[in-house]
């Protein structure tokens, strides 16, 4: 094709149009490109490979705020609607005795309810004779009733007064205190925080020491726990007109712990 051709042809209305937006269409990308570019400068396109891992552990000591303490009623009856009356009342009596206390109803609540059969299993061995294999079926003679109950104490000055209280009503399996923060994660955040701290300040030596300067982190990870002080009374048997004395409960310090590990960038 000569020069002549080549001209007629551009001068074609139609293939001139679509030469022009084609060229439109190649800027439009060299643009975007571009502009990918340089949003993704200093980022590398692969995971970093020179990095520095480091550990820190840290501890927080903070004074608890309220005290969980638990406790069961239970009674046996022939029927059950005697033993779950007998357990009521008891129960009644002593969610009362904790409104006495102050105890707000938000912070009674029933962990659980069961109800039983008790059962006799006829022997008919003679004392002194060999018995024979088992073969009896064994007959129901009652039911029991029982209801655990959670209370949460804020007034831990009242802790002692309340166990020995509840003591006085004869539950059972009185559980506790259990002395705790009533924002479960407020120790274990001031824990990681230290943490945190000590891993930072031992980053810093390490770079010093290998001529290198940190980047920016590029993996975290943390492991937490606790350590704290909880008593258990084990409270029962038969009515006693003889006042029991209030028990003394120190309340202590609760210990949590936290250990973190950070992998930075160095450069």
């Amino acid at each position: 094709m000569n020069n002549n051709s080549f001209l007629e042809v551009f001068d074609n209305g139609i293939v001139r149009i679509a030469l022009i937006g084609a060229l439109g269409i190649l800027a439009l990308f060299l643009l975007a490109e571009t502009i990918s570019i340089a949003q993704n400068f200093g980022r590398p396109g692969v995971p970093a490979t020179d990095t520095v891992t480091v550990n820190g552990s840290g501890q927080a000591t903070l004074p608890p705020d309220v005290a969980h303490v638990s406790f069961t009623v239970q009674n046996t009856a022939v029927s059950v609607a005697d033993a779950q009356a007998a357990t009521t009342k008891q129960a009644n009596a002593a969610i009362a005795y904790l409104k006495e206390q102050s105890v707000a109803d938000k912070d009674v609540k029933t962990l659980s309810y069961n109800i039983s059969p008790q059962y006799s299993y006829p022997n008919p061995c003679v004392n002194g004779a060999l018995c024979p294999a088992y073969s009896g079926t064994p007959k129901v003679t009652g039911y029991q009733v029982s209801e655990t109950v959670q209370v949460t104490v804020r007034d831990l000055s009242a802790v002692g007064t309340i166990i020995g209280g509840l003591g006085k009503l004869q539950v059972q399996n009185l559980n506790g205190p259990d002395f705790a923060l009533d924002d479960a994660t407020a120790g274990y955040d001031a824990a990681r925080a230290d943490a945190i701290v000590k891993a930072r300040t031992q980053a810093g030596m390490l770079a010093d020491q290998l001529g290198v300067h940190l980047g920016k982190v590029v993996n975290f990870s943390e492991s937490s726990g606790s350590n704290y002080p909880m008593y258990a009374y084990s409270v029962g048997g038969g009515v006693s007109d003889k006042a029991a004395p209030t028990p003394t409960v120190p309340t202590g310090e609760n210990t949590y712990n936290a250990t973190v590990s950070i992998t930075y960038e160095i450069r």
